[in-house]
């Protein structure tokens, strides 16, 4: 468990109490910043997003034409003529991201989150190979779908203000958005939102965080889990003297 600790007082600065930004979500932050201007120039100068359908995840192009690096490369991409995209990916990151690096180090956490955002658009790429779409999606947001099951997993009974306003634990709330992102992948909506992506991003998280690729551990930890529930609890209120 890692707690915020503000700096020293000082009187000429100005301190409000939030944490700094970790190593890790700053190289991403300026990462998806310097991509995003680039993409806002190139909007601006020649009216085309031209980057969204070449590192964007565009399914028939990875799957016919092998740009294999889509669905990699799409999670530092956002809507050149959104702020708001960018803005609320980036504030989420900072939020839910920070303290996750801090538990688990800089280099575990960055596996952690590249693991989330590639395996959220592999997803993107098979469902939208499926459906025969050629539209490209781009965005941090799988990645940082997984980073906030992941903070539910971690930090499971830590308080968070849900929308802002309502108390909720973060294990609740991550199982409200995964809620919400089951059903509006099998929702017909023309948002824009790729809630397969989102879907995808905690599922990887999930099987990542439990090592469900090895298959040993796997194993260990179900065999381990049907014998912890023959387990009984004793109490003082037991007639056996033995446990007291």
């Amino acid at each position: 468990m890692s707690y915020y600790r503000t700096p020293p007082y000082r009187p000429s600065g100005l301190n409000i109490g939030l944490p700094s930004i970790t190593p890790v979500n700053r190289a991403i932050m300026i990462t998806c910043g310097v991509v995003w201007a680039c993409q806002v120039v190139l909007y601006m100068a020649f009216r085309t997003d031209m980057p969204s359908y070449v590192l964007g995840i565009v399914p028939e192009q990875v799957v016919r034409q092998g740009w294999i690096w889509q669905p990699f490369t799409y999670m530092f991409l956002h809507a050149p003529n959104s702020v708001s995209h960018i803005l609320l990916n980036m504030l989420m990151l900072w939020m839910f991201g920070g303290e996750l690096e801090r538990h688990w180090g800089p280099r575990g956490y960055l596996t952690y989150y590249l693991v989330c955002g590639t395996g959220a658009g592999v997803a993107v790429t098979i469902a939208g190979w499926l459906s025969g779409t050629m539209v490209p999606t781009i965005g941090a947001s799988g990645a940082i779908y997984g980073l906030l099951l992941a903070y539910g997993m971690v930090f499971s009974e830590r308080v968070v203000l849900f929308m802002m306003i309502f108390p909720m634990r973060a294990r609740t709330i991550s199982w409200i958005f995964f809620g919400i992102e089951f059903v509006s992948t099998w929702a017909q909506s023309a948002s824009g939102v790729s809630h397969v992506a989102h879907l995808g991003g905690m599922i990887v998280g999930y099987l990542y965080l439990k090592r469900a690729w090895r298959v040993g551990e796997a194993y260990r930890s179900l065999r381990w889990w049907y014998q912890r529930r023959k387990f009984r609890v004793l109490t003082r209120g037991d007639d056996d003297p033995w446990v007291h």
